[in-house]
């Protein structure tokens, strides 16, 4: 049996070294997240959403975020309040707090999103996006 690899605590990543995660909707490139280096707390990633493509209303239940727009343009809600958001622009969301993300531009939206703590109990990410009053707030096809 071949000894495992130990992770660092620290380490460089370049754009060809991230970790790519292709969903249904969007592309994910993760720089920093556990199993990655040696004891980190924060995930850390670059999404890209094609234009028309939503991250729709969903809550992390023990991590707070923050979203950070590299480019194009979003929709971007947290509780009840929408925004408008571009290059630039910072969203913080905390724990628990319902929010949603939608590419309504007609180029790729990219952001950073850094999440904390990593380590948070139970499931990351809960959608919510079929129940009330989100499913009414912001129909999405």
């Amino acid at each position: 049996m071949a000894a495992e690899k130990e992770l660092p605590s620290w380490r460089f990543v370049s754009f060809k070294e991230a970790e790519i995660e292709t969903l249904p909707n969007h592309v994910r490139h993760w720089y920093s997240r556990p199993g990655m280096v040696k004891q980190t707390d924060i995930l850390f990633v670059r999404a890209h959403f094609p234009a028309g493509q939503a991250h729709k209303f969903h809550i992390h239940p023990r991590m707070e975020e923050i979203i950070y727009i590299l480019s194009g343009t979003a929709e971007e809600w947290v509780e009840n309040e929408k925004r408008i958001v571009g290059p630039g622009d910072m969203i913080y969301i905390p724990a628990g707090a319902v929010h949603a993300t939608y590419n309504t531009g007609e180029e790729t939206l990219e952001f950073l999103a850094i999440l904390t703590p990593a380590s948070a109990e139970g499931p990351d990410t809960i959608d919510v996006s079929e129940q009330e009053p989100w499913k009414s707030l912001r129909p999405w096809p």
